[in-house]
């Protein structure tokens, strides 16, 4: 697969975040197989790290995939409390991605609710 450039892949992520539900979180290798970059996870962190000042996009739902809060300091704080606003449950700094992780089927950007094989979506 050929690698993205920033603008094809910047806007596609976040046009992705925008989709994450008040409540529920994705991590950053979900936000870039939904955008269309399945094997460039890191994309996400810089996509959101170079968000436009302005642009009203829930960057706060996207975390690491141990379900961890990746941005050090004042940042990071910021993103805990915003994800507590919204009812996410931290707990020895980790959320339960069971519970609050955004369950999308990759492919139609449908939720789905049932699994017709028993492998991993």
């Amino acid at each position: 697969m050929k690698r993205a450039t920033t603008l094809e892949a910047y806007p596609r992520i976040w046009r992705t975040v925008a989709r994450i539900p008040r409540g529920k979180v994705a991590s950053y290798g979900m936000v870039a197989r939904l955008s269309g970059f399945p094997t460039q996870p890191r994309i996400a962190g810089y996509a959101l790290h170079s968000l436009p000042e302005g642009i009203d996009i829930p960057w706060h739902r996207v975390i690491n995939a141990q379900g961890r809060i990746s941005l050090p300091g004042a940042r990071g704080a910021e993103q805990q409390r915003l994800l507590e606003a919204e009812g996410i449950h931290i707990v020895n700094g980790r959320i339960d991605m069971q519970k609050f992780g955004w369950k999308m089927h990759p492919r139609s950007g449908k939720k789905r609710t049932e699994r017709r094989y028993n492998r991993p979506i």
